[in-house]
């Protein structure tokens, strides 16, 4: 693991030049540089760096940070929880603790055949972590509405907890695609509803909160829809879906928006990684192969497992978006946009 850190101080040097990063550079789900030294420790079994970490963006409501880094952490905890579990017998009420095993607990259980089931059982601990956090932290309701979906909670449910998060932070985007996602999940082809929703928080919040980003997730949920065609590779004038052709001037505004989102972030930045991955997704299906390229410069070495290990049937998502890149150059090359 440290060997990868320095591969990504590297990298990140290199990604200052306009040129694409060599496939052999490419970094897949590269932390930060204020979540790698939580995630080194953590694989010594030292659990302090995470708790500094995530009790930092506690104490600066720092939302959506915290939220990235207690879903990474948690992932981390999958496969190697001995720091995880030292830190709870030291600190069992320790809310970012708590967190961390929350979101740990909703992703051991997603990928079960019996996901609803157990995701149902587990939700009122969930429920009462979050409520444990105190009145201005959204991030575990997050967690909740996450468990929430996953157990196809009815809607009165759902619209509960949803109140819980936007009451702590209006604009939290976790909490908002969590909703999203519910609503694509609950109501198949309602395109025009999630674009609709997206499109209002996007228009509330401040010019540089993350979740203006949300119609850009509410475009990738209609281009991945049932009968939208292939993935990146074909344009959506390719894919034979009437729902793309009706919202195209929408998905382009969505980009555009995006795109606007993603300049306000320097080159190479790990944090704007997952937006400018998904934005290149999204470009690339609108067949906006100029703007994806453009993309792909700025993102630079890294990236982001999302939205690439979406595509069906495609379990690498690292090589998935190497294809893609390709793809986009030789589009350029033969002058095409």
């Amino acid at each position: 693991m440290l060997r990868a850190f320095l591969r990504t101080a590297a990298a990140r040097a290199r990604s200052r030049s306009p040129r694409p990063a060599p496939d052999d550079d490419v970094l897949l789900d590269a932390p930060d540089d204020r979540l790698a030294p939580a995630l080194v420790a953590a694989a010594r079994g030292e659990h302090a760096p995470a708790a500094g970490l995530l009790a930092g963006t506690r104490a600066n409501a720092e939302w959506d940070h915290r939220d990235r880094y207690a879903t990474r952490l948690a992932a981390f905890a999958r496969s190697r929880a001995e720091w995880l579990d030292a830190w709870r017998a030291t600190a069992p009420d320790d809310p970012d603790a708590l967190l961390v095993a929350a979101r740990l607990t909703v992703h051991r259980h997603w990928d079960s055949p019996a996901r609803s089931e157990l995701l149902r059982e587990v939700i009122p601990s969930v429920v009462a972590a979050a409520e444990a956090a105190g009145p201005v932290d959204p991030v575990p309701w997050r967690t909740a509405l996450d468990a929430a979906r996953g157990a196809r909670a009815p809607h009165a449910e759902f619209e509960r907890l949803w109140e819980q998060a936007v009451r702590r932070s209006p604009h939290h985007y976790g909490s908002h695609v969590a909703a999203l996602e519910y609503l694509a999940d609950t109501s198949p082809g309602a395109h025009g509803e999630c674009l609709d929703f997206a499109e209002t928080a996007a228009q509330d919040a401040p010019e540089d909160a993350l979740v203006r980003a949300l119609p850009l997730r509410a475009a990738f949920a209609c281009l991945t829809a049932p009968g939208t065609g292939p993935g990146p590779g074909a344009s959506a004038e390719g894919a034979t879906a009437a729902t793309v052709r009706t919202h195209r001037p929408r998905l382009d505004a969505a980009a555009d928006r995006a795109t606007a989102l993603s300049a306000a972030h320097p080159a190479a930045d790990p944090w704007a990684a997952e937006l400018r991955n998904l934005l290149v997704y999204v470009l690339v299906r609108l067949g906006r192969h100029r703007d994806a390229a453009e993309q792909l410069r700025l993102t630079g070495p890294y990236v982001t497992s999302f939205p690439w290990d979406r595509d069906t049937g495609d379990p690498d998502p690292l090589g998935r978006f190497l294809q893609v890149r390709a793809d986009v150059h030789a589009h350029l090359e033969t002058g095409a946009h």
